[in-house]
């Protein structure tokens, strides 16, 4: 036994990494990532619902909004031969108003498919009509070929304007409130939308769009599984992310990157269609058999397609009539490509098109401010209203993007121990002066040596218990060169404080493995702060004592001394108290 707990022991050491990944693994939009491998379906469904959580928790949707009626205001209706155009306004939040354009069949009958139609960085948004990309083109041969369509804009486009487009700080992110999140609820509701309509066969739901259309067309493919055929156009990549802030929220890829969302498609009809000229050109050999591998642990590769065009970044006619056909094949059961090949149009004068053309915004339309303030309102009324203690602590947990481990790897040299999660790459150096129970957790902003010099800690000593000093990610021996001046680097990675946050949980694991007893969590100066929302988080029960009464919860607050994105949105300090309610406190 003794020789089965040394070799264990010894393999567990060698798997604490020398250097934390944290400081040196720091990816961004243009690392070139490859795709994990998943060798059963089990396997790939339990990673497919964690990627979706992570989603939603950062575009700012966990939970769900409250779906307010969208009052559709249709108008301006333009009749062609063969289709109809008309100006919409949907109310998707409360006083705000996304607008797009409606296209319909003419001279047919019954209830058709539809197609939500977001678009890219296009400078006239959905009314771009050029040579490497026409949304008006696509619309109406759609229109044409059955299809009911909705071309809607990107925040800050043309008629949705009670936001620019690119937007945000540090006070938004701490509530998530972002562009990539009201992009995603928008597109959530328009499937709402479309799934209202009379005309509309609600189970025949698809959508489509190129470069940053793609990526609201994959995010949305990935969290809602109404749409039900998809085809994201020269943007899922390997080897680029995206690169407006409207595709990086933060959070939004720890530990992942697009190709996995794209294959939470599966196995739904996906077409990837990909171009030579620009980040999607290795799809054919990279990006698309990755995904088919996951299409084949559903026994469904044929549900999976990749058409490939010699062109520059586009959504271009040999681009478009790709998706015609992908679409024919599977929504309206039609392979004759004559039928599907596109047809010229002309497009329509823009003061026919634009909602607001020598209109107002509807009465009691928000300005930005107000917008903010309701997103606020919301997150602090969900957050007040989850009455459940362990869904309100999971909401918590899932929105700042910190987790129990499932366990923890250590390695100790006399009083000098070493943590770690498995697969991480993290490293959490400490001391462990072992003793009696109850346990104690001392975490010090300045590190364990600092925290050993403390009153606190020599009483602890004195008096015989065991005690665990850490030094939290960049304290003390952990403190470490990181570069954070990559674009969109919270996308991709976590703030210093969220790690810090991290590493109390995963000192609190390691220690509850080791006692039966409530372990005493103390908190010393700024880490009083993150040891009250460790104790918050973690599913055990602690002995809390720390005084946090120079922190008042407010933005500034978070701001100046516990900065991680989305933990308003979480509820802020005021579900952190709801949380360690009766458990133990001293301020």
């Amino acid at each position: 036994m003794l020789m089965v707990l040394a070799v264990t022991a010894c393999c567990l050491r060698s798997q604490v990494p020398q250097q934390d990944a944290r400081n040196t693994n720091l990816p961004n939009t243009d690392t070139h990532f490859t795709m994990p491998v998943y060798r059963t379906l089990p396997e790939w469904e339990q990673r497919k619902a964690q990627l979706r959580t992570q989603i939603l928790a950062a575009a700012g949707l966990l939970p769900m909004p409250e779906r307010n009626p969208l009052n559709p205001r249709l108008f301006g209706r333009i009749e062609n031969k063969d289709y109809s155009i008309e100006k919409v306004l949907l109310e998707t939040l409360p006083g705000y108003y996304l607008g797009g354009n409606l296209y319909r069949p003419v001279g047919r009958t019954g209830r058709f498919p539809a197609v939500a139609s977001p678009h890219g960085h296009w400078t006239y948004g959905r009314l771009e009509h050029q040579s490497l990309g026409s949304i008006p083109a696509r619309c109406i041969n759609l229109a044409r070929q059955g299809y009911v369509v909705f071309a809607y804009d990107m925040v800050g486009y043309n008629d949705t304007i009670q936001t620019p487009h690119a937007f945000g700080g540090p006070a938004e992110q701490l509530w998530s409130f972002s562009p990539l999140g009201l992009q995603l609820w928008n597109s959530i509701r328009v499937v709402d939308f479309l799934q209202s309509l009379p005309d509309v066969d609600p189970e025949r739901i698809a959508a489509t769009g190129a470069s940053g259309g793609g990526t609201q067309t994959f995010l949305l493919m990935a969290v809602d599984e109404r749409v039900k055929f998809a085809a994201p156009v020269n943007m899922v990549s390997g080897i680029m992310q995206g690169g407006c802030v409207c595709e990086n929220a933060p959070n939004l890829r720890l530990g992942a990157f697009n190709v996995e969302f794209a294959a939470m498609m599966a196995p739904r009809p996906l077409l990837l269609v990909s171009a030579t000229g620009d980040w999607t050109r290795n799809t054919p050999q990279e990006e698309f058999p990755a995904i088919r591998r996951i299409y084949e642990l559903y026994g469904k590769p044929e549900n999976v397609e990749n058409v490939h065009i010699d062109a520059p970044h586009n959504y271009n006619q040999a681009s478009r009539e790709a998706v015609y056909r992908f679409f024919g094949k599977h929504i309206l059961g039609e392979t004759d490509p004559k039928k599907l090949a596109e047809r010229s149009i002309r497009p329509e004068q823009p003061q026919n098109m634009l909602a607001l053309h020598n209109r107002t915004l509807p009465e009691g339309a928000l300005e930005y401010a107000g917008l903010f303030r309701l997103w606020r309102d919301m997150a602090r009324r969900q957050a007040a209203g989850t009455r459940d203690l362990e869904t309100l602590r999971a909401h918590f947990c899932q929105n700042i993007a910190v987790e129990w481990p499932a366990s923890v790897l250590s390695e100790v040299h006399g009083e000098r121990i070493l943590l770690s999660r498995a697969g991480k790459g993290d490293r959490i150096p400490g001391l462990l002066l072992e003793g009696a129970e109850p346990a104690a957790l001392v975490v010090h902003p300045d590190g364990a040596e600092a925290a050993r010099r403390c009153d606190v800690v020599r009483a602890l000593e004195k008096a015989g218990r065991r005690v665990l000093l850490v030094d939290v990610f960049q304290t003390g021996s952990a403190a470490a060169p990181r570069d954070r001046s990559h674009r969109h680097f919270l996308c991709f990675n976590q703030t210093d404080d969220a790690n810090r946050l991290q590493d109390i949980l995963t000192a609190l694991r390691f220690l509850g493995t080791r006692t039966s007893r409530p372990i005493e969590l103390i908190g010393i100066e700024k880490g009083a702060v993150w040891c009250l929302f460790a104790a918050a988080a973690a599913p055990i029960k602690v002995e809390l004592k720390a005084d946090w009464s120079f922190f008042g919860g407010s933005d500034e607050d978070f701001i100046s001394h516990f900065f991680v994105p989305g933990i308003q949105r979480a509820g802020g300090l005021e579900t952190a108290l709801r949380l360690v309610a009766g458990r133990r406190q001293s301020r």
